[in-house]
């Protein structure tokens, strides 16, 4: 079931998108070597708590943390622990919030001081591809255009698209209808609608597409352990066509030119 949202609820799910993004932008403070992913999520925790939000992933599905951090060939839902970030390290940080039971979610990946050319070039592409699939996301096309401009986009330029984990619908729950693949076939797929509101979140791979699940029950990794690159935005389709619910402006502000 796909729940259309009033202009009045897509504001409350914009309070609670920027509530993440202002997080995201407090934790780009702290991501430099030497710091673990711990204290990452230990600094979200405290901000979202700090804004009259809740942590929206602390607890869901029985998730241990406020944040997944995912480190290098860790893909997404990694949780926090004391691994100690190193410079050449990347670390996609997925984080969620719930104010006035409207929930936010988005994610980076960051570089951990210098990183090489190659990997930076992962990064790039999957950070373009999000805006290139966030472009498709108008009225009247399908959720099968938006995951084909994102295949096409990333495959062109030699990475692989994850098949298992998608984007996904949000509302007062953090994941409702419907999917939304990173890849796929244009005309297909739920028709996309005025009052729609879903994340887009490219998981994409430095070498082949697939994965593994590690025994924590949680963390994702890419199977030939090569990096692996996460963003996401959450939107809404208003007068036909995306408006971005949530935001990168707090962390470009914290990296200014070291941004992606």
């Amino acid at each position: 079931m796909i729940y259309l949202k009033t202009e009045e609820q897509i504001e409350q799910l914009r309070e609670a998108n920027l509530i993440v993004a202002r997080t995201l932008g407090e934790v780009a403070k702290w991501v430099k070597p030497g710091v673990t992913t711990l204290k990452l999520d230990q600094i979200a925790e405290e901000y979202i708590r700090s804004q009259g939000a809740v942590p929206g992933f602390l607890g869901l599905y029985g998730f241990p943390n406020t944040l997944c951090i995912s480190v290098n060939e860790n893909v997404v839902h990694g949780i926090p622990s004391n691994y100690v970030l190193a410079e050449g390290d990347i670390v996609s940080v997925d984080c969620g919030a719930v104010i006035n039971g409207f929930n936010g979610d988005s994610a980076y990946t960051f570089c951990v001081g210098e990183v090489a050319p190659e990997v930076k070039a992962l990064l790039k592409t999957t950070k373009e591809s999000l805006y290139v699939g966030i472009e498709k996301a108008i009225e009247g096309n399908r959720i099968g255009d938006v995951g084909n401009a994102i295949q096409e986009y990333c495959e062109k330029r030699g990475y692989t698209v994850v098949r298992e984990l998608t984007g996904h619908g949000i509302g007062k729950k953090c994941h409702e209808d419907p999917e939304v693949p990173n890849y796929g076939r244009r005309g297909t797929g739920p028709l996309i609608k005025n009052g729609m509101t879903f994340c887009i979140e490219p998981m994409i791979n430095m070498g082949s597409k697939n994965v593994v699940f590690e025994r924590d029950g949680w963390t994702c990794r890419t199977r030939d352990r090569k990096p692996s690159a996460h963003f996401e935005h959450a939107i809404a389709i208003r007068n036909g066509k995306a408006d971005i619910l949530s935001s990168f402006e707090y962390i470009e502000e914290v990296l200014g030119d070291k941004s992606i």
